[in-house]
């Protein structure tokens, strides 16, 4: 061998990294989340929060992003290939029949799923893994319905509601609430997501001479639900749900059709309130170049919990999943603690619409399970 290849082969040893201690493995964290389809508007909120959340820890995450679209059977197989790389979590769909679909698997994998889906139903199963970040309906339904009747002095509401396990869930709440304080609901139907007409079903709400609309509806069919319900000359109180708080719904709509239109949500940065929230949605508008809403801020707060575990040195999924049902967590949207079936938040707001500009207003704050 030549002096230079030998010289060469040396060098090379040389720069060979030591085989006797490998680097450790990043914690695989991956986003499984619908950015097509109906909900596309929600799961690329979802996504982004949980993005953030990462980039801004500054740890080492391995964090595979996979769309969900809007079958459950489309979402079960992302989940399978997920957890063939043995993850410490997985960020679960914002889409309710999805996540009922993935608890079972997530729970014999005994993985956390962190989520933000509202659909009462998913901390109902009794899984120790299913861990949700958004207020469910349990409590959103329930400012929803308190603010139409306590504040608006509501007595005949009409409720539209989307004929998924998201609108079946919310429906049930509301229904459920407005009896209690005594209103009667005068009307109730349900939609389609896929729905390109919501004439009908308005004409026929309004016909029932509501004083109050509500809607409990994905964004696409909130936005023309409002669209079609002001053409049609009605301008009635709506009090909607919390896809309507979202500024790309909002964006759908000229601001004098927004006249009159609040909604439940968990939170709202768009309108700001603390400093931890302007600092978040500032980060936001500077990383994906438009405004957060509060889905990718409840994900935000699920992720960095999460994230925040992993800094203590949790590295395990069972150990991941004690911190989350045992730890209080300081979110940028409130403060965040399970109530021993993995629902992690319970606060609620609501925001209206002054009918000059696309920019909610908060005036009402609902603390502790709605309180």
């Amino acid at each position: 061998m030549s002096r230079i290849a030998v010289l060469l082969v040396a060098a090379l040893l040389a720069a060979a990294p030591a085989t006797h201690a490998p680097a450790a493995e990043k914690p695989k964290l991956p986003i499984l989340v619908p950015i097509t389809g109906f909900l596309a508007l929600e799961g690329t909120s979802q996504r982004n929060g949980a993005l953030l959340a990462i980039e801004v820890s500054g740890l080492e995450i391995e964090a595979e992003v996979i769309d969900t679209q809007t079958s459950p059977e489309v979402a079960l197989t992302a989940l399978e290939r997920a957890l063939r790389d043995q993850p410490i979590a997985v960020v679960g769909p914002i889409l309710g029949t999805q996540m009922l679909a993935l608890i079972p698997r997530a729970s014999e994998a005994k993985v956390p799923l962190l989520t933000i889906s509202g659909t009462a139903q998913i901390t109902e199963l009794g899984s120790d893994y299913v861990f949700r970040f958004f207020p469910g309906d349990a409590v959103v339904k329930r400012a929803q319905a308190r603010y139409a009747v306590e504040e608006l002095h509501a007595k005949r509401p009409a409720i539209l509601y989307q004929t998924t396990a998201y609108g079946q869930s919310g429906r049930a709440h509301l229904i459920e609430q407005f009896k209690s304080m005594g209103a009667e609901v005068v009307y109730e139907e349900g939609v389609a997501p896929t729905a390109k007409d919501l004439t009908p079903a308005l004409s026929k709400a309004l016909a029932a001479k509501p004083d109050v609309l509500i809607l409990h509806l994905h964004a696409p069919s909130t936005a023309l639900a409002i669209r079609q319900a002001r053409a049609l000359g009605a301008r009635l109180p709506i009090v909607a749900g919390s896809a309507m708080h979202q500024p790309q719904t909002a964006a759908l709509l000229e601001p004098a059709e927004l006249a009159g239109v609040c909604a439940e949500s968990g939170s709202s940065p768009l309108s700001g309130g603390s400093p931890a929230m302007d600092a978040f949605a500032q980060a936001y508008r500077a990383r994906f170049g438009t405004e957060p809403d509060a889905f990718a801020a409840a994900q935000y707060d699920g992720t960095g919990m999460a994230l925040a575990a992993i800094r203590a040195g949790v590295d395990t999924p069972a150990e991941l999943r004690e911190h989350l049902a045992a730890f209080t967590y300081e979110g940028v949207a409130m403060t965040y603690r399970s109530d021993g079936k993995g629902n992690m938040a319970h606060d609620a707001v609501i925001l209206c619409y002054d009918g000059r500009t696309r920019r909610p207003e908060l005036v009402k704050r609902y603390e502790g399970a709605a309180g």
